[in-house]
């Protein structure tokens, strides 16, 4: 039973209801039938959940898409009301900021994209942020529910309010990000901001690459490198929520000097600085580095040195957490289309056996959407846990959300 859930039958009712809204919304379709078995409740008691759903407008009933084996007619299938509840999701990257409606099952509703202001300070970043908040909610449907904001930050973010310790490439410390924005949008909406690439991992577990993986690591390379690591199905985040900052390992003493102040950090090695620098890009264009890299046909040799450098971190990684997959996202994606035989005979060397014969390296399957894509699961998260208790004090007014915004 999900933590939290009370003894008494309210409580359990409302656990019932957010168990059954959580497959609604991670499936985009199940049938009455199959909620009754992986519930293991019995039919009246799934029929009226699903009813209760209905009438909070998060789901609805629909015809079976084809016929199901076995006697009597088939039970409808429950799908989830896109436009019942939506969730903002907001990608801070250091170079851009990507903005989603994302509607209830994962449907991204509406989305734009800006560069990050010049400044990158959290004043004229949160102003840029709500501006583009104004742009995806405009036309949402009447009636519909904003049930949260969910925000990724390249950074440190403390587990325990979302505070932002550290985004060294923002110049970010000490960063209580969430409240500022909430505050701005006159508390209506509840904010919560974390780490990209633990973003990521739950991103591509929950929808992507990893759907069938209780063990993954997803590796987000920008300017900075950075890991989400899922193990046996539940997120590791160490004793404050900053697990996961792999491109801090010490690759080489006598190596470049990194921004955090050590020498030879991995992400000297395979962040989107060295890649550029392999491949000619000027430093100024960093942010168009992506499209540098899908222009090109062949690897160079020092491009060739950091698919060695990036197998290698691999390697480490699997020897340590021993994942069923490892999941490329940001620069690493179209890196790995160029280097994948260094990446792959680098890891093959210097991983142990039995780890290495277990594990899987491929790309997001979200796409450059993976980060979006989490921030908007953990918006979700308070929903799908009571969603009477969220609809409650959900605003339904735009206007009202963005009053004074302008």
């Amino acid at each position: 039973m999900r933590s939290g859930a009370g003894t008494n039958q309210e409580a359990v009712r409302r656990h019932n209801l957010g168990t059954l809204l959580g497959h609604v919304h991670r499936l985009g379709r199940i049938s009455r039938a199959s909620l009754t078995t992986t519930m293991e409740l019995n039919r009246s008691t799934i029929a009226g959940l699903v009813g209760e759903l209905e009438a909070l407008g998060l789901a609805e009933q629909a015809a079976p898409v084809a016929s199901r084996n076995g006697a009597g007619r088939p039970s409808p299938d429950v799908v989830p009301r896109a436009d019942g509840a939506y969730v903002l999701a907001v990608d801070v990257g250091v170079s851009g900021l990507e903005v989603a409606r994302v509607g209830l099952g994962g449907e991204v509703l509406a989305r734009v994209s800006a560069p990050i202001p010049a400044s990158r300070t959290p004043e004229a970043t949160v102003e840029a942020v709500v501006a583009l908040l104004r742009d995806v909610v405009g036309d949402a449907s009447a009636g519909s529910a904003l049930v949260g904001v969910g925000v990724s930050v390249p950074g440190l973010v403390r587990r325990s309010d979302g505070l932002v310790r550290l985004a060294p490439n923002l110049g970010w410390t000490d960063l209580p990000f969430g409240e500022v924005l909430a505050e701005r949008l006159g508390a209506l909406a509840d904010v919560r901001v974390g780490n990209d690439a633990d973003l990521g991992a739950l991103a591509e577990h929950v929808r992507g690459a990893g759907l069938d993986d209780a063990d993954l690591i997803y590796l987000s390379g920008e300017v900075g490198v950075g890991a989400g690591i899922i193990l046996d199905g539940h997120h590791l985040g160490g004793g404050g929520g900053y697990a996961g900052e792999i491109g801090h390992l010490q690759m080489d003493p006598a190596g470049q000097l990194c921004h955090c102040g050590n020498c030879g950090c991995w992400e000297t090695q395979i962040g989107a600085p060295a890649i550029a620098k392999a491949v000619g890009c000027p430093h100024d264009q960093v942010a168009s580095l992506g499209e540098f890299l899908a222009g090109m046909e062949e690897p160079n040799d020092a491009l060739r040195q950091v698919g060695h450098d990036l197998g290698r971190g691999i390697a480490s990684a699997v020897n340590l957490l021993n994942p069923r997959v490892v999941v490329l996202g940001g620069y690493l994606r179209p890196l790995y289309r160029l280097v994948r035989e260094e990446v792959d005979t680098t890891l093959h060397s210097h991983a142990l056996v039995a780890p290495r014969e277990q594990v899987r390296v491929t790309l997001p399957a979200l796409g450059a959407d993976t980060v979006l894509v989490g921030a908007a699961e953990m918006a979700f998260a308070p929903l799908l846990q009571d969603p009477v208790a969220v609809l409650s004090h959900a605003a339904t007014d735009v206007d009202r959300i963005f009053a004074g915004s302008a």
